[in-house]
């Protein structure tokens, strides 16, 4: 039975889960922007950092692939804590391993760690923030979005003036590690344990091998694969924006150098307005006219950006991108939560396509633009977008015949 929460324990559950999408932004962005300095300490090459960040990517897709596992062995509460505390102790580890015993293979080792730590976190706190959702009763998660986004822009901002002021990966990395691990145990105790996110609640509790056998119960619903097609065609737009947008602009288009991350940059905007101011839009209009709109304009802005003339036009599709990649993740995630007492399986199963699709998305582009060119290799996105919009069906709430035969089962 879920224990009813005062107001106050409401607000610092809320404010919790802000805190740890923050977190996880922060932490991506601080090993990024300290990835040059990283190679002179270690004194790489492109194709030994490729290394490392492929060991990190890999890391990262197994703790999305085996977080319903770690779930249901430790509760989405517990779980969360322990996934901080391991990427913590990555970011640390990253640093120690560049500065203090320069070995590649002690990096690697925090890179991993910290994947898989980052991986893991993300789904269980999307499962939190869906159910924060459900309660408030309106659309609140792309708002969870864009405090992770806005953690990015602290990252990389610290790293920024960390490098600028010569300090060395090794003391910013550890200060970092320690404010997430800090951040990770305040955040614990202001999370309340909840059955339907198979935290163990009481002393007979279901054995975990059963509450393993719930989380996965979700990959068995046609549903989540036609959730997954939405959120796979915006994940791949996004996670294709992010690495190669400005790619796209300097070498695609010849623009000088510094625009590309202009062009970034207004995806980048875009994207976080939207989220930021989404939610009272698809309130009022609804989840499927909202996500046929944006699949629309991703589109119409990918298709500008590929062919636009001119580098104002190119901008103009970076910022329609932006837009309209903006809110298919999180809108999936909602619908994934539709149904509260099945919303921590089917919202794993969710993220973890999502997920997969952001992540390993971009490095599948890369080998295709070797082959067509990176331009080119775009138009693939426009066609994982529209299909978005063609399963964009499968987000429309479930009626409530369903949530009452579901709950009763």
């Amino acid at each position: 039975m879920e224990s009813t929460l005062t107001r106050s324990q409401f607000v610092r559950w809320r404010l919790a889960i802000f805190a740890i999408f923050l977190a996880s932004g922060l932490s991506i962005a601080t090993w990024a922007s300290r990835v040059p300095g990283i190679k002179e300490a270690l004194d790489l090459d492109n194709a030994q950092v490729g290394v490392l960040l492929l060991g990190m990517g890999v890391a990262s897709i197994l703790g999305i692939s085996l977080s319903p596992a770690v779930m249901a062995r430790t509760g989405a509460r517990r779980g969360m804590l322990l996934s901080m505390l391991l990427f913590a102790a990555g970011i640390a580890l990253i640093g120690l391993g560049a500065n203090v015993f320069g070995s590649v293979p002690v990096v690697l080792l925090g890179m991993a760690l910290f994947g898989f730590g980052n991986g893991c976190v993300d789904v269980m706190m999307n499962v939190e923030a869906t159910a924060i959702e459900q309660q408030m009763g309106r659309t609140i998660l792309p708002v969870f979005h864009a405090l992770f986004s806005f953690g990015t822009v602290l990252g990389a901002g610290a790293g920024a003036l960390a490098a600028s002021v010569g300090l060395d990966v090794a003391a910013h990395a550890g200060v970092i590690g320690v404010v997430i691990a800090v951040a990770a145990v305040v955040c614990f105790f202001q999370v309340p344990a909840r059955e339907a996110a198979l935290d163990p609640v009481d002393e007979e509790k279901p054995h975990w091998r059963e509450r393993m056998h719930v989380a996965l119960e979700a990959w068995r619903e046609p549903r989540t694969y036609a959730l997954g097609v939405v959120m796979l065609g915006m994940s791949f737009a996004e996670g294709g924006a992010n690495d190669w947008i400005a790619l796209g602009a300097e070498e695609g288009h010849g623009a000088a150098p510094g625009m590309g991350a202009v062009a970034l940059a207004v995806f980048s905007v875009g994207m976080t307005v939207v989220r930021l101011f989404g939610g009272p839009v698809v309130d009022r209009f609804g989840r499927v006219p909202v996500l046929r709109a944006l699949a629309l304009t991703a589109a119409a802005g990918i298709l500008l950006f590929i062919l636009g003339p001119s580098l104002p036009l190119v901008l103009v599709g970076a910022a329609l991108w932006g837009i309209g990649a903006s809110l298919g993740f999180p809108i999936g995630m909602s619908a994934a939560a539709d149904d509260p007492a099945k919303a921590a399986a089917r919202v794993s199963a969710a993220a973890t396509i999502g997920y997969i699709a952001f992540l390993g998305g971009p490095p599948v582009l890369g080998f295709i633009s070797e082959h067509i060119g990176l331009l080119n290799t775009l138009f693939i996105l426009v066609g994982l977008v529209v299909a978005s919009g063609l399963f964009s069906g499968a987000a429309r709430p479930l009626p409530a015949d369903e949530l009452t035969a579901s709950a009763t089962k």
